[in-house]
């Protein structure tokens, strides 16, 4: 079974919302799962795994394949601090040293991905 994508109109309007202050559950859970599409489409690969628990984790950039168990590369966090790196309001040092990213493993830095180009420019 296909894996279902977010359409941009959708993950765009999300992280509007959640830029403004506005967004409920759905629309926060939204904007994670469509930053991390986001970033899993740009960085293919799946020699890390990122987590945004509950919303949704992808594996991402390129290097050794992961199959099965925990990986040895992986990177959580909570929704709040993914769409603020994911939408460059944030700096990927600063959240990993004040303690809000967890990585684990030699290819957990998201920095050279971040922040992801997430806005379509219109034509």
């Amino acid at each position: 079974m296909a894996k279902l994508k977010i359409a941009p109109i959708a993950g765009e309007a999300s992280i509007r919302l959640v830029r403004d202050g506005r967004a409920d559950r759905d629309a926060i859970a939204t904007a994670v799962r469509y930053l991390l599409q986001v970033l899993a489409n740009t960085a293919e690969g799946n020699s890390v795994e990122v987590r945004v628990p509950p919303h949704g984790a992808v594996q991402a950039i390129e290097g050794p394949n992961h199959t099965r168990g925990t990986p040895p590369n992986v990177v959580e966090m909570d929704a709040e601090t993914w769409i603020a790196l994911a939408t460059g309001t944030r700096e990927w040092a600063e959240a990993l040293d004040s303690g809000d990213i967890s990585a684990s493993g030699s290819r957990a830095d998201l920095s050279e991905y971040l922040p992801v180009v997430w806005e379509r420019i219109a034509p």
